[in-house]
């Protein structure tokens, strides 16, 4: 009897020590989507925007985007915010990235706009059209008025989606009706606004104007209005 009580002591297992139970215990626990959500870094993005910005710099130096000629410069610019929606899109990583970063990075973006003070500093000395530099110029300081507000009052915007969306939906028709006035007047007299096709204007259609109708996009899909249960329906149990 004592042999076959040994060998039963023996044969059972060693106890396992408290700080092994916890280390499993804690390997056990589901990633939060917020621990999750930390990974995703800004860098490529701003790298990405790097290096485009570069690229925009030496195209317009080079004068290849001072030879276009209207439509082409609107179509450039279709094609380049159109690239950055369906990169969106496409790509994993950014579509992540893009579901969960601070909307307070793109409203910043759209300070850019106060370019259209330089807008009617050249309409003054007549070197753009009036007919386009007073109406985009005045709207895009309204907006980007409206995005240093927003940047200064409302650290996380999607917490006051109204107002923002509300900024948004006025900045994004201010810039498609920049493009398409500018289309309409360019076609008739291309030399009206043939200077914002220089450099250093040029970076407005080959960087500034993509990136601006992108983040309307971008910002306009975050906010929009979450599905609320009927009055009287209890919500979906768990």
């Amino acid at each position: 009897m004592r042999v076959q009580d040994a060998r039963g002591i023996l044969s059972r297992p060693a106890p396992r020590s408290p700080s092994v139970n916890v280390m499993k215990s804690l390997s056990a626990i589901p990633e939060s989507p917020v621990m999750a959500s930390r990974r995703l870094s800004s860098v490529p993005f701003l790298v990405s925007m790097l290096v485009w910005f570069a690229v925009a710099c030496l195209v317009g130096v080079s004068g290849r985007v001072a030879s276009l000629t209207p439509p082409q410069p609107q179509l450039m610019i279709a094609a380049l915010s159109v690239l950055l929606l369906v990169s969106g899109w496409v790509l994993p990583g950014l579509r992540a990235w893009l579901g969960q970063v601070n909307l307070r990075g793109f409203v910043a973006f759209h300070v850019t706009r106060f370019v259209g003070i330089v807008f009617l500093m050249m309409s003054e000395r007549g070197e753009l059209s009036r007919e386009w530099a007073l109406p985009a110029g005045w709207g895009d300081i309204g907006v980007a008025t409206g995005a240093l507000l927003i940047v200064i009052f409302i650290p996380r915007p999607d917490s006051r989606p109204d107002i923002v969306r509300l900024w948004n939906l006025i900045g994004l028709i201010d810039i498609l009706a920049v493009v398409v006035t500018a289309a309409r007047i360019g076609m008739r007299e291309p030399q009206a606004i043939a200077p914002l096709l220089r450099f250093p204007m040029s970076l407005v259609p080959t960087f500034v104007v993509p990136i601006v109708f992108a983040t309307h996009c971008w910002m306009a899909l975050r906010l929009q209005p979450r599905a609320r249960p009927a009055a009287g329906m209890a919500p979906p149990q768990a």
